[in-house]
Formats: C-alpha cells, sequence, structure tokens
C-alpha cells in the first residue's frame, strides 16, 4: 500500500515512486507503432481508460485516480538508459497517450520537459498528445526539433461546450483554450493534430463543429477514437451518466454496448478504438467525410528516425 505523505493542496496528494522501465505500448490506431512514455498516473476525466492502473497500486480507480497523483521521478534517467542500449532501435515514441502529461502539477515537477530534453538532446523524435494549454511552456525545445522533423503536438478537444467539458474532464484547460494552444503551435511552426477523442453517444455530439474550429486554429491531422470502458471505468461512467444525464442514460449506454458487440467493452484489438456496427460507422462516416471536406489528414507529419544519435554517459558520441 502506497503511503501518500506529501500533500500538493487541500485537495491532492501525491506520491513520488522510482521506475526500472518506461515504455509502453501504445493503444492508439493513430499513434499504432508508437511506444508511450507515462511520467504519471491520476487524472480526473470521468472517461479515462487508464483509471484501472491505480488498481494495481491498492487505490481506487475513482476518487483516488483523481487526487492522489503517482509521479515517477526518474523517468528522465530510465529513459536516458534505455536509449543509450548497445541494442536500442529509434521508433516513434509519445508521451501523454495514457495520462496526461501536461497536467497542474508538471509546472512544478517539470517531468515531462526532462523528457523532451533527454531526446532532444539524442535527437529522437516523439509526439505528445495533451489537453493542456502547459505544452506552451515547452515550445523554445518543441519548435526548433519540430523545424528538424523531432517533434509533433497533438491536442485532445472533445467538444466546444464548455460546460460539458467542465464536466467530463474537470481540471483540465477549456475548449477555446486548447484552440488557442493549437494556434500556438502552429504559429511556432510546430506540426499540430486534433484528437476528437473519446466520441461519445448523444453526449459530445459536435464533432463537426470541433474539428471545423480546430482547422481554423491550424491543426491539420486529425483522429478520434470511441469511449472505452474497461473494467472498473464502466461502473463509474454509469453513475455520471446517472448523475449528469439520468433521462438519457440507459440510452448512452445502450449505444455503447451496441459498438461493443453487446458488452461495455470488448478488448478485441481490431474494434476496441473504433467499435462496430452501425453505430460506430455512422461516427466514422462523419468523421471522414468532415476531414476530407476539410482538407486533415492529406499529408501525414513524418518525423525522421534517422537522425537518432546515441551518446555515451560522459556526453561524448559513438566511435563506431
Amino acid at each position: 500500500m502506497i503511503n501518500f505523505t506529501g500533500i500538493c493542496n487541500e485537495q491532492m496528494f501525491l506520491h513520488f515512486i522510482t521506475v526500472k522501465v518506461v515504455f509502453l505500448l501504445s493503444n492508439d490506431l493513430f499513434l499504432l507503432k508508437n511506444e508511450q512514455l507515462k511520467p504519471r498516473r491520476g487524472e480526473s476525466c470521468i472517461y479515462c481508460y487508464a483509471r484501472p492502473t491505480h488498481s494495481y497500486l491498492n487505490l481506487s480507480p475513482g476518487l483516488d485516480f483523481e487526487t492522489k497523483i503517482i509521479a515517477k521521478r526518474n523517468i528522465a534517467e530510465v529513459l536516458c538508459a534505455d536509449l543509450r542500449r548497445p541494442k536500442y532501435v529509434p521508433r516513434l515514441l509519445n508521451i501523454g497517450s495514457a495520462t496526461d502529461c501536461y497536467q497542474p502539477l508538471e509546472r512544478e515537477l517539470r517531468l515531462t520537459r526532462s523528457l523532451i530534453e533527454v531526446m532532444k538532446d539524442v535527437r529522437h523524435p516523439f509526439s505528445i498528445i495533451t489537453k493542456s494549454s502547459g505544452v506552451e511552456r515547452d515550445v523554445d525545445l518543441l519548435a526548433p526539433l519540430a523545424w528538424e522533423k523531432l517533434a509533433a503536438v497533438y491536442v485532445t478537444i472533445t467538444t466546444l461546450d464548455g460546460e460539458l467539458a467542465r464536466r467530463m474532464e474537470p481540471r483540465a484547460a477549456s475548449p477555446e483554450r486548447r484552440l488557442r494552444t493549437i494556434r500556438t503551435m502552429a504559429a511556432n511552426g510546430i506540426p499540430v493534430g486534433v484528437s476528437v477523442a473519446p466520441q461519445i453517444p448523444f453526449v459530445n455530439d459536435d464533432l463537426e463543429q470541433v474539428l471545423e474550429a480546430a482547422w481554423a486554429a491550424g491543426a491539420r491531422t486529425a483522429f478520434y477514437t470511441v469511449i472505452r470502458l474497461p473494467w472498473e471505468v464502466a461502473p463509474l461512467f454509469r453513475q455520471w451518466l446517472d448523475l449528469h444525464y439520468p433521462q438519457r442514460a440507459s440510452r448512452i449506454m445502450a449505444r455503447i454496448q451496441e459498438m461493443r458487440g453487446g458488452k461495455d467493452y470488448n478488448s478485441d484489438f481490431a474494434s476496441r478504438m473504433k467499435g462496430h456496427g452501425i453505430w460506430a460507422d455512422l461516427i466514422k462516416q462523419r468523421f471522414e467525410k468532415t476531414c476530407h471536406r476539410l482538407g486533415f489528414n492529406r499529408e501525414r507529419v513524418e518525423l525522421d528516425l534517422s537522425q537518432f544519435k546515441p551518446t555515451t554517459k560522459n556526453g561524448q558520441g559513438k566511435l563506431f
């Protein structure tokens, strides 16, 4: 059992852990063949599929996931060591696809910035996905890396409805603030895309409007997933629906189950990100038609793996 002794504020607690492994296989089809770098565990989005990971530490996927944040204090050092291994082969890395890498604590902890600095030193390409305006702090690192095809940023915007966003993502930036972040990235020459994930039937139905606003702000790539409710996430999401949408909660869950073969969740790799069936096909058609009309994804961002130059511990490059 973890003992949380570091109080962040009156509502949240912080605990540092040391890790031996930093890479996790990404489940995101748009970021397929990427691997994740996750500097911390815990956030407040009701739909977050990473909530069950708190259970591995005898913590609840509900309130504990939202109030007890676990930070990996040595993640930059472990990443640095991994990238220096003689047999390491560079591959696309993503920061933040499981839990947001720019949560409020990042302002003090600077774990994400330390990861960027490591990859800058060895010229390793990577992407970032976030809902936070905190990524703007690191434009000084990201802009020159993006110019050399070593970095890209994706901003998640689930809806343009500010009230709905506050209910689903209580500690995340407002939709308008996220659009401003897209503008900032684009203005600094950083390839920026938008994630309109997750799509939840009868909840966030403004998919087309989100894509239009993101395009106008400067995003040029886009992707989506449908909501996933693994393990303990399903009952938590049901409680959230009963609180905020009592009159249509059963209808929402029926559509989710329709996309999951009659279940709350289906882990089948071929369908878990986009679902299957009539409703999943409708979401896919809406997304693809809007992307085609606006011009999204005509040129995919290609990051350059060939520039990777690992260094030895004394900072010198390899001789052979």
